[in-house]
């Protein structure tokens, strides 16, 4: 039973465990508990020194929030503390809270403008073309290290194939991939070089969309600069900005995960070590446990008001746990007899900004994983489990390594 210590205002900052403390641990679940065990549902934390929050952490809460704009918004100018100047300019939570001008900041007709765009250009891909592309992205790059015999299937693998597939459909070429790859690292870690991180990705953006216009192709770039929804060169930057750096860190964090599990839990691992269940099981224990966006900024309180038994005042910030909400015993238990085909985790959010691209990010998920269990053979993670770390961020929890070795391609 949880012993609660309520009330709470946000003016003070005393004793708030950090956003970060939730993500960058061993056991996330032990830290979720520890802050309903003290304050519930929904708890006080902070994002960075003086820049407190409340972290929603209750299935039905989440629910609650996302499906109700006209309480809670997500256009950060209606964050109180961003408004009083509170947030340093120089925030490394600038690129992943201060206001931009695509759907993931924008509510009601506004958002639905800006969303039509990545679902237009989300439709009109082409699945088997795609699932081709990929399948050979894959295997040129296991091709790389094959003959080592030893590799680290996160920054040699799981975080280049996303990179490779979603810079692509929007014309980028290879030489823009690192320098990309890097920015958005930066950007998502909400670190002291976020803000120049996001400098380089809208940098290199632009190029593009300057490209575009003079030379057009086919790709979502142009596809982007033609649709009718978007009014000017920013919203066409900050719709690109959107889409691939959604689509990167998730579809890296859910690779790297889903690999984890495979070679780390008996469960799993059908093809490593006689588990016996598969990848697309695998897949789905992942968006449980380890959900791709571990903790989603942000949704801003319109009106006071009561969420769990904490009083909400207007203009709080309120983050969603969805990784703690994964585990909410009302939607979720521990008995597999139970849980075939639940599919009420919260890993794509719900309501109007609920992810557009989960099922091309299942695509690329699953051959990334299935073609690296195939291809490399007798593999093991040279770590025990236990000391697989993760990469700095209070959003995700992408493992930072795993460094594995296998029986090389040359071997007799």
């Amino acid at each position: 039973m949880m012993s609660v210590t309520r009330p709470y205002q946000l003016t003070d900052l005393s004793d708030l465990m950090a956003l970060s403390a939730t993500t960058n641990c061993a056991d996330p679940r032990a830290a979720y508990g520890w802050l309903q065990e003290r304050w519930g549902r929904v708890a006080p934390v902070e994002l960075e020194p003086g820049v407190p929050a409340w972290l929603v952490m209750g299935h039905q809460e989440i629910c609650r929030i996302v499906r109700n704009e006209q309480l809670f918004s997500r256009n950060p100018h209606n964050w109180r503390l961003y408004n009083e100047g509170a947030v340093s300019p120089d925030s490394g939570l600038g690129p992943m809270m201060f206001p931009r001008d695509n759907a993931y900041f924008a509510d009601g007709d506004k958002h639905r403008r800006l969303r039509a765009p990545l679902d237009d250009g989300l439709a009109g891909l082409d699945k088997q073309r795609m699932s081709r592309l990929i399948r050979t992205t894959c295997a040129e790059l296991i091709d790389r290290f094959a003959d080592r015999g030893r590799a680290d299937l996160v920054n040699d693998y799981a975080a280049i194939i996303p990179m490779l597939a979603i810079a692509g459909l929007f014309g980028l070429g290879p030489e823009k991939r690192h320098e990309l790859q890097r920015g958005l690292l930066a950007l998502f870690g909400s670190g002291s070089d976020s803000q120049a991180g996001n400098e380089t990705v809208e940098r290199i953006l632009t190029e593009a969309i300057r490209e575009r216009r003079a030379e057009p192709r086919d790709d979502l770039t142009t596809a982007f600069i033609s649709h009718s929804n978007l009014a000017n060169d920013y919203e066409i930057q900050q719709s690109m900005v959107l889409m691939i750096s959604a689509g990167y860190e998730t579809t890296k964090t859910w690779i790297a995960q889903t690999l984890r599990l495979m070679l780390t839990d008996t469960r799993f691992a059908g093809r490593v070590r006689g588990g016996r269940m598969g990848v697309d099981d695998a897949l789905d224990d992942v968006l449980w446990r380890d959900p791709p966006m571990a903790n989603m900024p942000a949704r801003y309180a319109l009106a006071d008001c009561e969420i769990s038994g904490q009083h909400i005042r207007r203009g709080d910030a309120l983050i969603l746990g969805f990784a703690a909400a994964n585990a909410d015993s009302r939607v979720h238990t521990e008995d597999p007899w139970l849980e075939v085909g639940n599919r009420a985790h919260l890993a794509w959010s719900a309501g109007p900004h609920s992810c557009p691209a989960h099922r091309p990010g299942r695509l690329i998920t699953r051959i990334a994983v299935d073609t690296a269990l195939h291809r490399l053979h007798d593999v093991i993670l040279e770590i025990p489990a236990d000391q697989v770390r993760v990469a700095p961020s209070p959003w995700t929890r992408c493992p930072h390594r795993l460094p594995v070795s296998f029986t090389s391609a040359g071997a007799s």
